[in-house]
Parts: C-alpha cells; structure tokens; sequence
C-alpha cells in the first residue's frame, strides 16, 4: 500500500473547507465543480457550483486530502462526530503545535497536545466543519 487518503463529505461547503485547509497546510488545491463535469446541463442551477470533487496534496504528492459536497439531492449528517479521523503522524514539534492551534480555531479542543504514555505528543479536536483530527509526535 502507497498511502491512504482521506475522503472528506460536505454539504454544500467543500470549497470552503478547503481553502482553509490550504491556508492551514499550504500546497496546490485541484477542483472539479458538478457544472465542469457530463450531463451538467440536467443539475439544478444550485448545483452546478458544487464541488464535484476536490484534493490537496500534503507533503508532496505522497499524501492527499480529499473531498466533494454530496452529490445533488444528497446529504450528510454531520451533527454527530464523523466515523472517521484523520491522523497527522507528524516529524516537528514546533509544526505539530502550529497545525493544532490553526485546525482548533472555531473548533472543539478533545484532548490538548501533551506527552502520553505512549508517544511525545498527542492531541485530539474537531475542527469547525465536523472533520476529527489526531496528532500524533513520537519524537523521532
């Protein structure tokens, strides 16, 4: 296996959620909107801006977040915490802490950056679009 991607769902603020996340990490972002793609011409109005699909690559192209909203006449509950986390296996404290505090903002703290019993450090939020994140710093 090469890698694992994460796919991020969104009701109508991919988009949005993503610039953040390029202002957050840096890198190129790739977007595809539902009016780019065959058939647009049958989607509402509404619809044709959404995100079809969207990706931003991390450390290269080793690592890629990725996303869309849902598909037009689809939804995605997003009140609970999601089935899912995305965990940054980081090599810098300094970065580590840099990306908590960016992710955290408009977000909710589960579990501050701190030394564990079984790594350096280790935190845990959710940040302001219902996405978990995990951080992870073993000091090497």
């Amino acid at each position: 296996m090469k890698s694992v991607n994460p796919y991020l769902m969104f009701n109508g603020n991919a988009e949005e959620a993503f610039t953040f996340y390029q202002s957050v990490f840096g890198g190129a972002l790739q977007l595809i909107r539902f009016g780019d793609m065959g058939e647009a011409e049958n989607l509402p109005a509404e619809a044709k801006n959404l995100v079809a699909h969207v990706a931003l690559p991390l450390n290269g192209v080793e690592q890629i977040l990725m996303g869309s909203d849902c598909p037009p006449g689809q939804t995605v509950d997003v009140s609970t915490r999601p089935n899912f986390t995305v965990c940054l296996e980081l090599s810098d404290q300094d970065e580590a802490q840099r990306l908590f505090d960016a992710l955290a903002v408009g977000g909710t703290v589960d579990m501050h950056l701190a030394k564990t019993e079984w790594t350096e450090l280790f935190g845990m939020l959710t940040d302001r679009f219902s996405i978990a994140w995990m951080f992870d710093f073993d000091g090497r």
